[in-house]
């Protein structure tokens, strides 16, 4: 479904991505994992559009992505949940929902995928009229993911889920991206919680100073010496 081929990526002159290579099959939870400033964030703005790769190439669905700015690629079927939620704080939990489908088949089935979002996220139904920005971390995050639903996504992206989040809402926020992957979207994934992350991902990449160190099965690099000894502290 996804193919980023040896991207380098820059922020101005300073380099952050060398050469990174990974795909996402369909039906798959796919995570990027790595230490702060590994280039993880960096590599899914540049899967979304929101940055331009200076070498290489990004393709869905068999499509070269390289003319094609941010919004289309929501209309393409990819969405980012990002790091920090980034939710319109001023607005209702509703109207936060309703920003995620503006345009074609979402707008037409936004009553549809909005009851979908309310059954994965009962408290948000509770609290529609609510403003956003009075919510909690998790119910924010909740919020976050349903609007990322509310475009229908064939590629769902996650950065960072669960950032500041006490630990019984990082296990709630887990089995929401494993009921979201059962339903048949596509996950790619960015997380520092290492060890919540490789248990549900079929393959993982190793993001280490810009570049792809490891890869493999979630189970295998779960179990893997240099994996545990890095991201586990054991």
């Amino acid at each position: 479904m996804l193919e980023v081929r040896n991207i380098d990526v820059f922020y101005g002159d300073v380099q952050v991505i060398w050469d990174i290579s990974f795909n996402v099959k369909r039906g798959e939870v796919v995570a990027l994992i790595g230490a702060n400033g590994a280039g993880k964030s960096t590599t899914l703005k540049t899967v979304s559009g929101l940055l331009k790769p200076r070498m290489g190439s990004v393709s869905f669905n068999g499509e070269d992505l390289s003319s094609v700015e941010a919004f289309h690629r929501i209309d393409r079927g990819m969405a980012l949940c990002p790091e920090a939620r980034r939710l319109f704080v001023e607005m209702t939990v509703e109207e936060n929902l309703d920003m995620g489908s503006l345009r074609g088949e979402a707008k037409q089935k936004r009553a549809q995928t909005k009851e979908m979002v309310y059954t994965l996220f009962p408290r948000l139904k509770e609290r529609r009229a609510q403003l956003a920005g009075t919510l909690s971390g998790g119910e924010q995050q909740m919020v976050a993911v349903g609007r990322g639903l509310m475009s229908l996504p064939k590629l769902l992206m996650f950065d960072e889920p669960s950032l500041g989040l006490a630990p019984i809402l990082v296990r709630e926020i887990f089995d929401v991206i494993k009921r979201i992957r059962q339903e048949g979207t596509t996950v790619l994934i960015v997380e520092q919680n290492v060890k919540q992350t490789l248990a549900i991902a079929d393959r993982a990449y190793v993001l280490e100073h810009g570049r792809v160190s490891m890869q493999g099965a979630g189970t295998d690099l779960l179990n893997d010496p240099h994996v545990k000894a890095a991201y586990l502290g054991l």
